[in-house]
């Protein structure tokens, strides 16, 4: 009998179900789909939500908005134009730097908030609103821990630009990626500008060999865990979850106002400013365990599909 009771639920009564674990409201979501048959779990996860008073969109970059092959869908794009007519604020956050973003996001860099470094850079329309560059004192303290891990290759990401001490192949074939302006140097001592964020790069596995050595650093520094070869390093209040909270202080926008998206360790504290949190079905373990929902993978549109139903909840509200 408990299983029709899901059938025939409503809105209204699924709030009485937030009190519960998300493992239990993914049971119950699991026996809706096996009732309905031919449908996905993901399919009706929309059926339980009001997506009508969504104001703020927040979502990570690669593994979530980027496709395995780096790209922005087009379907995203013209879900995008109409966000935007229904005044959605639509922030991307990333631990890329802010010029990398840029080259993915020129056509609606105007348009967006933009929140670079793991939030040590945010921008809105050429304007910077939040810098949290590593404090000197900082950052030499980092250098002489990175410079006993022989198996870890830096990246000192600065605003414009950014610093690589390595000859690693695997690396320098990634950096036209991730880092389209960068210099080869042999010494910190060659930077000049503020670094907002050393990006540590493992040609294996940077949780299995990075990551232990630096752990400790956690007290006093961000230290995160941002993809299969990264570890990143940068303040302690540089961090996405920091900008999110700005954002919607300046906007004066809630928690169950505010959506986000993501994937890697880098994307938890801002998955926890959100009521609408969505981990990515390729998303890391402790990212599922953070995040409210979850979503299809970054290959599956996963973040369009979730837009489509804020629209349709937008555009409904309009006609009623």
């Amino acid at each position: 009998m408990s299983i029709f009771l899901i059938y025939f639920i409503s809105l209204d009564v699924f709030q009485a179900f937030r009190g519960f674990k998300k493992r239990t409201f993914y049971i119950l979501l699991i026996a809706y789909s096996f009732i309905s048959k031919n449908k996905s779990t993901f399919d009706h996860i929309y059926f339980f939500m009001d997506l009508s008073n969504i104001k703020l969109i927040v979502t990570d970059m690669d593994g979530t908005l980027l496709n395995s092959k780096h790209n922005i869908s087009p379907l995203f794009f013209n879900l995008f134009k109409k966000l935007k007519a229904h005044n959605i604020i639509f922030v991307v956050a990333s631990g890329r730097p802010y010029y990398s973003m840029v080259d993915k996001l020129k056509t609606i860099k105007n348009d967006i908030i933009i929140v670079a470094e793991n939030g040590g850079l945010a921008l809105e329309h050429d304007n910077v609103f939040i810098s949290n560059p590593i404090k000197p004192q900082n950052l030499d303290k980092v250098i002489k821990i990175v410079n006993t891990i022989n198996s870890a290759h830096p990246i000192f990401c600065t605003r414009f630009k950014a610093y690589v001490m390595s000859n690693s192949k695997s690396l320098l074939s990634l950096l036209s990626e991730y880092y389209n302006y960068y210099e080869i140097i042999d010494s910190p001592a060659a930077i000049t500008e503020d670094v907002y964020k050393i990006a540590l790069f493992h040609e294996e596995n940077s949780e299995k060999y990075i990551y232990p050595e630096v752990k400790h650093l956690e007290s006093d520094f961000k230290v995160k865990l941002s993809g299969t070869h990264w570890v990143d390093i940068s303040e302690i209040k540089a961090n996405k979850g920091n900008a999110i909270r700005q954002i919607q202080t300046t906007y004066n926008i809630s928690f169950k106002e505010t959506m986000v998206f993501g994937d890697y360790n880098n994307d938890l504290e801002m998955l926890e400013n959100g009521y609408y949190s969505f981990a990515m079905e390729n998303a890391h373990s402790l990212v599922k365990e953070t995040a409210r929902f979850e979503t299809k993978s970054n290959d599956h549109f996963g973040v369009e599909e979730i837009l489509e139903s804020v629209l349709l909840e937008k555009e409904k509200n309009i006609t009623n």
